[in-house]
C-alpha cells in the first residue's frame, strides 16, 4: 500500500506543487522549503509512497543524527494535500521507525511538536512515542518567532550498540 523512497532530483516541480496545494494543511506549523535542492539532497529525507501509483503522500526527515554515546536523532515530518486524515501517516511513521533504528541502527529518535498541533501529537503518540517535556522558545518557524514545543521521544529497546558475534559472522560470510 505504501513505502519510503529517497527523493530525486527530478521530484523538484512535485515536492513544490504538493506543498503549494498543502498551505492551509502545513501552516502555522511548518512552511514549504526555501531551498528545495538542499532539502531535496538531505541525507535522510524520505518520501512516503502510494505502491500503486508512486504518488508522494508525505516526508520524513531525520536530522541532527549524533553517533557515539547518543546515537539520537531528530525527525520531523508532513503530510501532503488531498493525503491527510487517512491513516497513510500512521503506516508511514511505522516504516519510518524500522528504517532509523534497523537500518541507520539509531537508540533514540525525537520529535518536537508545538503543543496546539493534535495531529500531529496524536500521530506520534499512536506511534509509541511518549511525552518527555516542555520546551519554551524551543524552534524559530521559519523566521516568524520562537515557538515553544512539546518534546516526543522513542527508544529502541532492542537496540545493543552493536551487532552480535552471530551477526557479524553472517555478515562476513556474505561479504
Amino acid at each position: 500500500m505504501l513505502f519510503l523512497r529517497k527523493p530525486k532530483p527530478e521530484d523538484a516541480e512535485s515536492i513544490k506543487a504538493l506543498y503549494q496545494a498543502s498551505t492551509s494543511l502545513h501552516q502555522p506549523w511548518s512552511y514549504p522549503p526555501s531551498n528545495y535542492a538542499g532539502y531535496l539532497a538531505d541525507e535522510y529525507r524520505y518520501f512516503l509512497c502510494l505502491t500503486e501509483s508512486g504518488d508522494i503522500v508525505g516526508t520524513f526527515n531525520i536530522s541532527g543524527v549524533v553517533r557515539g554515546y547518543f546515537q539520537s536523532a531528530y525527525l520531523g515530518y508532513e503530510v501532503f494535500m488531498p493525503y491527510q486524515g487517512k491513516g497513510y501517516m500512521t503506516i508511514g511513521i511505522r516504516l519510518l521507525l524500522e528504517e532509523a533504528f534497523f537500518q541507520l541502527k539509531l537508540h533514540r529518535l525525537e520529535a518536537n511538536i508545538q503543543p496546539e498541533n493534535t495531529s500531529s501529537i496524536k500521530l506520534v503518540s499512536k506511534a509509541g512515542f511518549e511525552n518527555e517535556g516542555y520546551s519554551k522558545h524551543y524552534l524559530n518557524i521559519s523566521g516568524f518567532g520562537w515557538k515553544d514545543h512539546q518534546r516526543w521521544a522513542i527508544v529502541n529497546h532492542q537496540w545493543s550498540g552493536s551487532e552480535s558475534k552471530s551477526d557479524r559472522a553472517i555478515n562476513h560470510h556474505r561479504g
